[in-house]
C-alpha cells in the first residue's frame, strides 16, 4: 500500500496512468463493438445483462492475465512448425482469436445484407450462454493484446521512479473498464439503431481480425492506421446520416 502511493506521488506516476488508461480504452473500443453487435441478436431485457457481463469478464481476464504477466511474456518458444513458420502460444493465441473474430464478423455481415435480424428467427437463436461464451473467447485475444501492449510501455516506470509498474498497469485496466460500463450502453444503442455504422463496425472487426493473423505469422502492421480509416470512416458516415435526416425533414 505505501508502495501505490509512493508512485502515484509521482509526475511520471500520473503520467503513465493516464497514457495507460487510454491507451487500455482504445484497445477496448474492438472489444465494445464486437459486445455491441453480437449482444443485438439478444431480446432487449437480456442486451445490457449480456453487455455488463461481457466487460466484467473483459475485466477479470485482464486481471488474471497480469497476474501470470511473466508467463504470457514468455510465450514466445517454438511449440511446432508447418508452412515454415514457427508456431509459438503468442502466435497461436493470435492466429486462432483472428480467425475468430473474421468467421463470426463475416457471419453476421451476412445476415444483416441478408435481413434475417429483422424477421425475429435470427434473434430467437441466439442465447445468453452462447454469446457469453463468444464474449469470453474474445475478451482473451483482445486482453491478451492490451495486456502485453502495456507491460511493453510500462518498462521505463521502475527505471524513473524505482517502483513496480504493475501497480499502474492494474489501475489503469480497472479505471478503463468502469469507463467501458458507463459508456457501452449508448455506443450499442447507437451501433444498433444505424444499419450503416454496423456494417462499418464489422468491417472494422474483420480489420482487426486480419492484423491478428498477420501478428501472428510475425507480419506487425501498426494498428493506429485501422483506428484512423475507422474514425475517419465514421464521420463520413455520421455526415451521411445528417444529411439524410435534414432531406427527410424536408
Amino acid at each position: 500500500m505505501t508502495q501505490f502511493f509512493d508512485i502515484l506521488g509521482t509526475f511520471q506516476g500520473w503520467t503513465y496512468l493516464l497514457i495507460l488508461t487510454l491507451l487500455e480504452v482504445v484497445l477496448g473500443i474492438d472489444n465494445i463493438i464486437f459486445i455491441s453487435i453480437v449482444t443485438d441478436n439478444l431480446p432487449a431485457l437480456k442486451k445490457r445483462k449480456a453487455r455488463n457481463i461481457g466487460l466484467m469478464l473483459a475485466l477479470v481476464v485482464r486481471l488474471f492475465l497480469l497476474a501470470i504477466v511473466s508467463v504470457i511474456i514468455g510465450m514466445t518458444g517454438t511449440l511446432f512448425s508447418a508452412f515454415g513458420h514457427d508456431f509459438s502460444g503468442q502466435s497461436l493465441v493470435l492466429l486462432v482469436g483472428g480467425l475468430f473474430l473474421i468467421y463470426k464478423s463475416t457471419v453476421e455481415m451476412h445476415s444483416s445484407v441478408k435481413g434475417e435480424e429483422e424477421g425475429g428467427n435470427h434473434k430467437s437463436k441466439s442465447t445468453m450462454a452462447g454469446i457469453v461464451t463468444q464474449i469470453v473467447l474474445v475478451d482473451l485475444v483482445f486482453s491478451f493484446d492490451s495486456v502485453i501492449s502495456a507491460v511493453g510501455m510500462t518498462n521505463g516506470i521502475r527505471s524513473e521512479t524505482g517502483h513496480d509498474p504493475m501497480i499502474i498497469i492494474y489501475l489503469s485496466v480497472i479505471i478503463s473498464m468502469v469507463i467501458m460500463l458507463l459508456f457501452s450502453g449508448q455506443i450499442s444503442k447507437f451501433i444498433s439503431n444505424n444499419p450503416t455504422i454496423k456494417m462499418i463496425a464489422l468491417s472494422f472487426l474483420v480489420t482487426i481480425g486480419m492484423l491478428l493473423v498477420a501478428e501472428a505469422f510475425e507480419q506487425h502492421i501498426p494498428k493506429g492506421y485501422v483506428y484512423f480509416a475507422l474514425v475517419y470512416s465514421l464521420i463520413v458516415e455520421m455526415l451521411n446520416i445528417k444529411m439524410r435526416k435534414n432531406k427527410k425533414n424536408e
